[in-house]
């Protein structure tokens, strides 16, 4: 059935999907050592006075330089032990202080007084922090235990989120968002099993890792979603379709789930064929062009144009090859062959 598998992603088994993986060989590229200089230096900001000032005055802005961001690009380069306790300390301090451990949805829900934008988190922040400071080693349930009860507190009927709060007042369809689910997924995945994840999971699963929502309230991530097959790092809490597989293949191997052939094979299969010799090459840099919100000079806040680290920017290039994201990729087939010798992958 090969030259099916090039024509019909709806008519492979397994075993098919098996022999399209097969056929990529491993790679396990080490990052370019010319970046090693530049995570060094990314540790030694972390661990500065002016990391801890920056913290102090808020965890999450500015992008994409703040001490957020840099520990969050660590943990996607595999350098997660590299983050200075220092700046874990303060990130865990600064998440305690919010005036919000919710989501707001509603004026009432708001504390009085404050800057909205900096007095809450979203699902793509919460699901990214608790997956970097519980790789980092901290017990997050108990350094901050509203994090967990955040997930099934907030999760739609389709078991998707979305960092809109006004998608939460909409009664006659569910517009969750596939950039909104997959962060608090991956988080999921880490904390254990769960109905949650299960949940989180089937809504990706039955998007088939690629499309936007149908709905109208969310009808502009259709046009999103055209851009997801061109992949990207570091990801932030922008999808593509590699890290959508590698949640659900996280999800199922880690949970001891199945993954339907149907649902993933479009997405194996692309990849497959665009990556043929397994050497993941980026096709977007989505952190640029963006704008933040930032210190200003007479105390306040304004906004600017967001700025990249140098680390940031030596691994986003376009047309370069990723070796974080050819790593994952690797280790995504490695385990999709797991599954499939288990069983676990399903008509």
């Amino acid at each position: 059935m090969t030259a099916a598998i090039t024509t019909d992603a709806t008519a492979i088994d397994a075993a098919d999907l098996d022999a399209a993986l097969a056929a990529v060989p491993e790679r396990w590229p080490d990052d370019d050592p010319a970046i090693e200089p530049l995570i060094d230096a990314e540790v030694a900001a972390l661990a500065s006075a002016a990391a801890a000032d920056s913290l102090a005055r808020d965890t999450y802005w500015p992008k994409w330089d703040s001490p957020w961001w840099q520990m969050a690009l660590l943990d996607e380069l595999g350098r997660t032990d590299r983050i200075p306790t220092s700046a874990v300390t303060a990130m865990v301090a600064g998440l305690a202080a919010l005036p919000s451990h919710g989501f707001p949805i509603d004026d009432a829900d708001w504390p009085p007084g404050v800057e909205r934008w900096r007095a809450a988190s979203c699902h793509c922040a919460i699901g990214t922090i608790d997956r970097v400071l519980a790789r980092r080693g901290v017990a997050v349930d108990e350094a901050l235990p509203w994090i967990g009860a955040w997930y099934p507190r907030y999760q739609l009927a389709d078991g998707g989120f979305t960092c809109d709060e006004a998608a939460y007042r909409v009664t006659d369809e569910c517009p969750s968002s596939m950039v909104g689910t997959l962060a608090p997924l991956e988080a999921l995945v880490e904390r254990g099993p769960s109905a949650t994840a299960d949940r989180a999971a089937a809504m990706v699963l039955g998007r088939g890792l690629r499309a936007g929502s149908a709905t109208r309230h969310n009808a502009e991530e259709r046009d999103a979603a055209t851009t997801w097959p061109a992949l990207c790092f570091p990801r932030a809490y922008f999808y593509d379709t590699l890290r959508g597989l590698a949640a659900v293949t996280s999800w199922a191997t880690r949970h001891q789930r199945t993954l339907p052939v149907a649902a993933i094979a479009p997405v194996v299969l692309d990849l497959t064929r665009r990556f043929a010799d397994g050497v993941i090459v980026l096709g977007r840099a989505p952190l640029c062009d963006r704008t933040t919100w930032a210190p200003a000079p007479d105390g306040g806040w304004h906004r600017r144009p967001a700025a990249l680290t140098a680390l940031a920017a030596a691994v986003s290039v376009p047309g370069t090859a990723s070796p974080p994201l050819t790593r994952q990729w690797t280790a995504v087939r490695r385990s999709l062959r797991a599954l499939a010798a288990d069983g676990r992958l399903t008509a």
